[in-house]
Formats: structure tokens, sequence, C-alpha cells
């Protein structure tokens, strides 16, 4: 389908609307982009999908965004992504992303909201482990 513009009112969806395109003659998914979940029309892209169209297919009528962000697309199959757009969900509120939560002093989040506690204080962390080590190694030869 084509993109929207700002002169094409965008088609909204609920999620149960989404959830019987289910299938490979009819697969549409939700991910969560700029902040928004967006619904897709996948269904032209799956036999060119590079990890082939089952892995689509297990997702499609849902929510995708998780399964979306831990594949580690690239910028180019975000870009790509555009074309299959066809609205978005409806009543969906935009969302800071969580880089710039994290920028910002937050906790980074996943889309399913996991903290990732790997970030700025990574090396904290380590270096506690290794105080308590230590600390249990002297209490226990005393």
């Amino acid at each position: 389908m084509a993109e929207t513009t700002a002169e094409t009112p965008v088609k909204e969806f609920t999620l149960e609307e989404v959830a019987p395109h289910n299938t490979a003659e009819d697969c549409w998914m939700v991910i969560r982009g700029e902040g928004i979940r967006k619904v897709y029309d996948v269904t032209a892209f799956l036999d060119d999908h590079p990890g082939g169209p089952e892995i689509m297919v297990d997702v499609a009528g849902q929510d995708a965004t998780d399964e979306f962000e831990d594949i580690g697309h690239s910028n180019d199959a975000r870009a790509q992504l555009k074309q299959y757009e066809i609205g978005k969900v409806k009543g969906d509120v935009k969302q800071e992303a969580p880089g710039k939560a994290a920028a910002a002093g937050g906790a980074k989040t996943s889309a399913s909201g996991r903290q990732d506690i790997s970030g700025q204080n990574g090396p904290l962390y380590a270096v506690l482990a290794a105080v308590v080590a230590a600390a249990a190694l002297y209490f226990k030869y005393q």
C-alpha cells in the first residue's frame, strides 16, 4: 500500500481488527515505530523476508514489536517496512523512544517493559560483585 501523507488521513485499527489477519494469505502485524504502534500488511513481503515467511506468520495478527526489536533489524529494514504501513492502532498514545529516556537519565526498557540494567551502571555492578566476593572470601578464611 502507499505511504500515508499529511493529506491522507491515517486509518486506525483496533487490535481485535488486526487479529484475524494471521495467515500467509493475509498477514498483518503491529510494530511500535516512531513512538506509536503502527499496523502493517506484510503479505506481499513474506516470500522476500530473509528469515523466511514462517517467522512472520508466527506473529501475524498481533503486536510483534518485541520480536522485531529482538532480531535487531537494520535501518534499511525499518525504512523498507514503511511501504507496508496501512495505519495505526486506534487510541494508541505516542511514547518516548526508550533511548531518549535513557539519555535523560532514566532506565532503558525493552518494548515488553523489561528493564535494561547493563547501560551506564554495568561497571558499577561488576565492581560491586567483586567487592562482595572479596568480602565473602575474607570472612570465610577468618
